[in-house]
């Protein structure tokens, strides 16, 4: 008799225990929320996540640039205004050579989209270049419009990750990138992107299937 009363109070001191260790800990977890959020492994794997997915999409998005200059080179090469185009394409080279290094560097594979995105590329350099000189600067003020925006983006989520010092090379090529796409979208307004057919029709577009690319490279 006295082995079973002693056997029930183990019992309910058990559960009272248990019950109150759990009130604790969902009282604790809801008073340190932040806490739990920004615990140190948690916070570095979205921080490791987030650079593989910089530098993915950017990794794709100047090889695709390059392929548009080399679409709008195939169409434009032999008119006075290749030498304008060839400058922009070479420095659109330096970008595509420096991501290559950074993603072999950051062991980042690279989006499944790839030669998706190069065909595209080239098809949009090139059929704009068909519509005349105008629609290829609109293309490139376009493309070079969300791409500032992208990379503008980007740096302040790596300034905000509190992490500028490690991260010290990939913000410079960032900063660097962002300020030649800011150029060659300048050169674009320059030289009569906005004498093209239905300019906002087209470039609204554009930058609308540039969006949708970043969105799905960044996954994919």
């Amino acid at each position: 008799m006295f082995s079973m009363m002693l056997r029930r109070a183990a019992l309910e001191h058990v559960r009272y225990a248990s019950k109150r260790q759990h009130v604790l800990s969902c009282r604790w977890l809801s008073e340190n929320k932040e806490a739990v959020d920004e615990y140190p492994s948690d916070k570095y794997q979205r921080e490791e996540e987030m650079m593989q997915r910089f530098l993915r999409v950017d990794q794709a998005g100047e090889v695709g640039a390059n392929d548009i200059y080399a679409g709008q080179m195939a169409v434009l090469g032999r008119t006075k205004d290749a030498p304008i185009i060839r400058h922009m394409w070479k420095q659109e080279e330096e970008h595509r050579d420096k991501m290559n290094e950074l993603v072999l560097r950051y062991r980042i594979r690279p989006t499944l989209l790839m030669p998706f995105w190069r065909a595209a590329g080239f098809a949009l350099g090139a059929g704009t270049a068909l519509i005349g000189k105008e629609a290829a600067m609109a293309c490139t003020v376009a493309v070079e419009d969300t791409i500032v925006q992208h990379y503008t983006d980007q740096i302040r989520e790596i300034v905000d990750s509190g992490r500028e010092e490690e991260y010290k090379e990939v913000l410079q090529v960032l900063t660097k990138f962002r300020d030649d796409e800011l150029e060659h979208h300048d050169t674009g307004l320059e030289h009569g992107a906005e004498a093209a057919p239905q300019y906002k029709l087209l470039t609204q577009s554009i930058k609308l299937g540039c969006k949708a690319a970043i969105y799905i490279t960044e996954r994919i």
